[in-house]
């Protein structure tokens, strides 16, 4: 467009100068003329220039139009083709991107069907987990229902308590009549505890299992909170008069050997937790009456620490009979000891005779032998056929002495 513009100023400016030109011809072939005459050549030359220049001016433009509508067709031209280009490649383009997403698509329609397929499995699983734990809650309310029947009854729950605790004591490694007893009357008195522990020494340890659950179970049906109030505060009393019942009996008694506590069991840590967070100061009240409150896990741990002081009292009683043992095996070794040294010196002296038996009365004896068997030969005597060398001397004995 910037060259067609330069072309146009180009054509103009010929067409001035081309101008200027004949109006200095004509003026050079007239010869003096007057200053009308100069004005009217004037303005011919001026509007002859003119003419001439909106003529080349027109020329220029229509050149100029020309030039535009080829310059302007070879770039729509170009601008087409460019586009034929650009559209056959977003084709292409979009034909891939189509056939891509068509694929994704499909796995993504086959994925939604899996998805739909194992959702409905999982619904069909989750709806019966849900009917199985719906007819579980029904049986866990019957069954909550009936142990809460069951424990308005004091007998039942005195049942209940001695089952916690012999569950307790069979995963302890406690063993009925070798470990504890059940229901054994104290010696000399007349309370019956419910478990009587067996320690080393002759001393004994003894529990109740016996505990107030009336107010509790009320206190977790109430429905307002003045009701659990008045419930709780019932709960705690019942609880304090059982120490003190606990307290007045004989199972403390100085005059036997027992240990100086007794063990109050609380058959449930919901229970022994809301003691402990509604009123602390009855624990240590018990306490200064002799008595523990233990929960299923405390009396665990506490009887895991009554077997271990009970297996140290067994180790230092067999250590101690090992000692026993041994000083009494030091004793009959140095009896032994004893013994064998008498007995070697009456083999010395049983040797020192049986020495001089066989040398000095051997000796002795072999020289009047010498002589006799001397004279003997002297004389030409023979020797008694009884009496000769192998001879035998037993069955002489006898026949002398028949």
């Amino acid at each position: 467009m910037t060259t067609i513009l330069l072309a146009a100023v180009l054509v103009a400016v010929a067409a001035l100068v081309v101008g200027a030109v004949a109006l200095v011809t004509l003026l050079r072939r007239t010869a003096a003329p007057s200053d009308e005459q100069s004005r009217q050549l004037l303005d011919e030359a001026r509007s002859q220039a003119a003419s001439e220049r909106d003529a080349a001016i027109r020329a220029a433009l229509e050149q100029s139009a020309v030039l535009n509508r080829e310059a302007l067709g070879a770039q729509v031209a170009a601008t087409h083709a460019e586009l034929d280009a650009k559209k056959a490649l977003i084709d292409a383009r979009l034909e891939a991107v189509s056939d891509d997403m068509g694929a994704q698509l499909s796995r993504v329609e086959a994925q939604l069907t899996e998805l739909s397929r194992s959702n409905a499995v999982s619904l069909g699983q989750v709806s019966e987990q849900l009917q199985m734990h719906a007819s579980t809650t029904r049986s866990l309310a019957d069954t909550t229902q009936g142990l809460r029947e069951a424990l308005a009854n004091s007998k039942t729950r005195g049942q209940w308590g001695e089952r916690m605790a012999e569950d307790v004591l069979r995963l302890a490694g406690f063993v009925e009549h070798i470990n504890y007893e059940k229901q054994i009357a104290v010696e000399g008195g007349r309370s019956i505890p419910d478990f009587t522990f067996m320690l080393p020494k002759g001393h004994v340890l003894y529990m109740d299992v016996k505990f107030p659950l009336s107010a509790y179970l009320r206190y977790l049906q109430a429905t307002t909170d003045d009701e659990r109030s008045r419930e709780r505060q019932q709960f705690l009393r019942d609880v304090r008069l059982k120490v003190k019942d606990l307290a007045r009996r004989d199972y403390l008694d100085r005059a036997r050997i027992t240990c100086d506590q007794l063990l109050l069991f609380i058959p449930n840590e919901s229970v022994s937790a809301f003691i402990h967070e509604c009123d602390p100061s009855l624990i240590d009240d018990a306490l200064r009456d002799k008595i523990v409150f233990c929960s299923p896990l405390t009396l665990f741990a506490m009887l895991g620490v009554i077997r271990q002081a009970f297996d140290t009292v067994m180790l230092e009683q067999t250590s101690d009979e090992v000692l026993r043992l041994v000083g009494a095996l030091r004793t009959q070794f140095d009896k032994y000891t004893e013994a064998v040294d008498k007995l070697g010196k009456r083999l010395d002296s049983v040797q020192s005779a049986f020495d001089d038996l066989n040398g000095t009365r051997r000796r002795a004896l072999e020289r009047p032998l010498a002589k006799a068997d001397e004279l003997r030969r002297e004389r030409g005597l023979a020797i008694a056929p009884d009496l000769a060398p192998g001879a035998d001397v037993y069955d002489l004995h006898e026949e002398l002495g028949a």
